[in-house]
């Protein structure tokens, strides 16, 4: 999975239609180049790359009194498709190694329907007490004196904080919090 394809492809879902320069200031303005080393670089490659794969549609635009020659992108049927896997499986997917892809998840959270957005959410809960699982053994069997209880201790409280934090949002968006895509206006 790829942060910087979600983010740019949701950034270009979101305008429509778009330059790069629109894309990177949004996505800028959200803190992505801290938190997911997303910079203006790999935006403006992620655009090209996204438009050669036919996720993207790409527009010389002229020179004109707005400014001088860019290229506008929108979105094509199949980066939309692209755009909801990867988003469904930011927020369904437990990967400890990639929490920036979570993050960028939430910014486009509003972009599904309340249910399946519910609905992934749950499946996420579930990867995150099998995560706990798979290491809260580990933590009973070490040595009191062992240091490494420490990282095996921080796993099990970052898996139980994030799945309450998870139940928190689920109950908040069961109770109608946020405008979600399907939702009257």
């Amino acid at each position: 999975m790829s942060t910087t394809r979600l983010l740019v492809l949701g950034g270009v879902r979101r305008f429509g239609r778009a330059h790069g320069y629109e894309v990177r200031r949004e996505l800028i303005s959200w803190g992505s180049d801290e938190w997911a080393h997303v910079n203006p670089g790999s935006i403006y490659h992620a655009l090209k790359q996204l438009a050669k794969e036919g996720l993207l549609r790409a527009h010389d635009v002229e020179e004109s009194d707005a400014g001088p020659p860019h290229t506008d992108y929108e979105i094509t049927e199949a980066g939309r498709e692209e755009f909801l896997r990867l988003l469904r499986c930011a927020l369904a997917t437990v990967d400890v190694r990639h929490p920036e892809m979570l993050t960028a998840g939430l910014g486009f959270l509003t972009e599904l329907t309340r249910e399946e957005a519910v609905r992934l959410l749950r499946e996420r809960l579930d990867g995150l007490a099998e995560w706990r699982g798979s290491v809260a053994p580990h933590l009973e069997e070490q040595d009191a004196g062992d240091h490494l209880r420490e990282l095996l201790g921080w796993w099990v409280h970052s898996a139980e904080s994030a799945a309450t934090w998870t139940r928190g949002l689920i109950e908040r968006l069961e109770a109608g919090a946020y405008t979600m895509a399907g939702d009257p206006r």
